[in-house]
């Protein structure tokens, strides 16, 4: 639970803000386990009263990075009305951004996950930050499906939560294990692959390799 002083003035997020910050870069830096709440306050260069002024604990702060980690992900990742109106290359600049956003914030990602397996409020935060990833790729081959474009015995969420996943897995691989393949290879594939996973149709496609 965060506990706020008086969150309504502009010093009061300020600090809170450089918490949040110096929490960041101190998990980034070290790992969650390393953190301590003092090395968070010697960032922010706030007391350690002032820290329990806005946090109740470790685990809270991290939850609130997480968090915003999360939703710049979510931002980051999505396609704009400058993008190409074709559902392939959507699916495509979809792929390229989500890449680049793990690339920036893996390590946190990870560590959220590490989390997760160990307390269940972290377990809960993982799953309810991870669903708006799967609302939006439901809502997107719903919107396939109305249009003809995809196959429509395909459940929308299942579909998504699998597609969501193999995306993700093959982000750490390739970028925290070290698989070897460069970022045209890797968003080419990806994207054939999702695109035939939910039947995209020929007259929607004009990637080379689909019209072969």
């Amino acid at each position: 639970m965060i506990v706020k002083s008086d969150p309504l003035t502009a010093r009061g997020r300020r600090t809170r803000a450089a918490l949040v910050q110096a929490g960041r870069e101190a998990f980034d830096e070290h790992g969650y386990e390393a953190v301590r709440v003092d090395d968070v306050c010697a960032r922010a260069r706030v007391s350690h009263g002032t820290f329990y002024t806005y946090f109740d604990s470790k685990e809270a702060l991290f939850r609130e990075v997480a968090a915003a980690v999360v939703g710049e992900m979510f931002t980051a990742s999505v396609v704009g009305p400058a993008a190409p109106g074709e559902p392939y290359a959507r699916i495509e600049a979809a792929n390229r951004l989500y890449l680049r956003a793990w690339a920036a914030n893996s390590r946190l990602i990870r560590m959220l996950e590490q989390a997760a397996t160990a307390e269940e409020s972290f377990r809960e935060l993982l799953l309810e930050l991870r669903e708006v990833f799967v609302r939006r790729g439901a809502e997107g081959l719903r919107r396939l499906q109305d249009q003809g474009l995809a196959d429509p015995s395909l459940d929308p969420r299942l579909t998504a939560v699998m597609l969501g996943g193999m995306v993700e897995h093959f982000a750490h691989v390739w970028l925290d294990l070290g698989e070897r393949a460069d970022e045209e290879t890797a968003v080419g594939l990806l994207t054939t692959l999702w695109a035939r996973a939910i039947g995209l149709t020929p007259t929607s496609n004009t990637s080379p390799e689909e019209g072969q």
